[in-house]
């Protein structure tokens, strides 16, 4: 089989909408064209059963109900939603929230803001795998903790988080747990119940589904009290106001639907392909680090580190496959990554690291296309240098 020119890994960043999921979100762009709300006619039925079917596809992914899910614009808005709504519905008392130090920066700086208004926030370390340790979380809970915020996966390091731990401990706590799954859903199995989390965050656009839409589980038996951050015409509960983008819910149904059929081998294929594709680059060149662990880790996430050689210049001379050095939503710097620093990484090696983000159009053919470029690339690089 030839190799078809660019090469896309980089399926942290987004992933290419699966052609089921179009064909599924085609007829309410134009046929079925409806607004959700208008509950008067049968456009308006129409779209409020696609919603609706979408809605049971999205929950049963994660191990929840159809009335435990609300819509976003993406795993932003559910973040800042999860965590802000939290905080805000608890504005008469001390609050107090409990993160790591490699979050996705939409968690961040929603907790720096919440700082800058007088929250406490404990920002905890992770080890060289990139993990939290669940004993840190008991210990960073006090009387006035109202949320701890653990994303499920690392988009960086791949490093899966404890949550199943973390969970038990604020539960017996009485702490809502609220984890950012976007890295995670559809690639490694989540069960919210198994878990013990009360706020869960996904998006469609990390799974073969469309941008610009997205999910908040919200645990209806932990009676969660959220504060909207939108408000306007009382859609979804009255906690997300606003028309329903009913093509792009149908999307991010369909294509929870799809990865939860299709998880246990998607993964084993992508994990094997990983695996060789890490063999091959440390046959292939000298230098050779892997940044994280590759225990409890992403299947299709690696993230390695080429000593002596900047990621960016590899980024800019491997021009035909499409790689990062770092989150995509950072990628405009060429500072060291916060993520890789919080691993205990230098400098020097978190500047030299490249991550691949393999996916479903992954082939073995571009597996090895991108191990022979990279690799002659790092050696002309190296050898420029000197």
């Amino acid at each position: 089989m030839s190799v078809t020119l660019p090469i896309y890994l980089d399926y942290h960043a987004t992933t290419p909408v699966d052609p089921r999921v179009l064909k599924a979100m085609l007829p309410y762009f134009c046929d079925r064209f409806g607004n959700a709300a208008s509950r008067s006619h049968k456009f308006g039925w129409d779209a409020d059963a696609a919603v609706e079917r979408a809605r049971e596809q999205a929950a049963s992914l994660i191990g929840a109900s159809g009335n435990e899910i609300i819509f976003t614009s993406g795993a932003t808005e559910s973040n800042n939603l999860a965590i802000k709504g939290v905080l805000h519905a608890h504005a008469d008392r001390p609050r107090h929230v409990i993160t790591t130090g490699i979050e996705h920066k939409s968690v961040l700086d929603t907790c720096r803001s919440l700082a800058a208004a007088g929250c406490r926030v404990t920002c905890l370390p992770v080890d060289t795998a990139g993990r939290v340790d669940p004993d840190d979380v008991r210990r960073a809970i006090a009387g006035d903790t109202v949320l701890v915020s653990i994303m499920a996966a690392s988009n960086e390091v791949g490093a899966i988080q404890p949550l199943a731990e973390i969970g038990a401990i604020t539960t017996e706590r009485g702490v809502l747990l609220h984890s950012d799954a976007a890295q995670a859903a559809g690639k490694i199995p989540i069960d919210v119940k198994t878990l013990g989390v009360d706020l869960l965050s996904f998006t469609a656009h990390k799974m073969y589904g469309p941008k610009g839409v997205g999910a908040l589980f919200i645990r209806r038996r932990a009676r969660v009290a959220l504060a909207p951050i939108l408000e306007g015409g009382g859609q979804e509960r009255g906690l997300r106001s606003g028309t329903l983008n009913v093509p792009g819910i149908v999307g991010l149904g369909r294509a929870a639907e799809i990865n939860a059929a299709e998880l246990p081998a998607e993964s084993a294929r992508l994990r094997a392909l990983r695996d060789r594709l890490y063999e091959a680059l440390c046959t292939k060149v000298s230098g050779v680090g892997l940044n994280g662990s590759l225990e409890r880790r992403l299947p299709h996430n690696l993230s390695v580190h080429f000593t002596g050689v900047p990621g960016e210049s590899i980024l800019l001379a491997v021009d035909d496959i499409a790689l990062s050095s770092g989150s995509a939503c950072s990628s405009g710097t060429v500072e060291p990554s916060y993520v890789l620093k919080a691993c205990g990484i230098s400098d020097d090696l978190a500047l030299s690291s490249i991550r691949f983000g393999l996916g479903r159009f992954t082939t073995e053919e571009e597996m090895d296309y991108a191990v022979e470029k990279v690799g002659a690339v790092i050696q002309h690089l190296r050898g420029s240098a000197h």
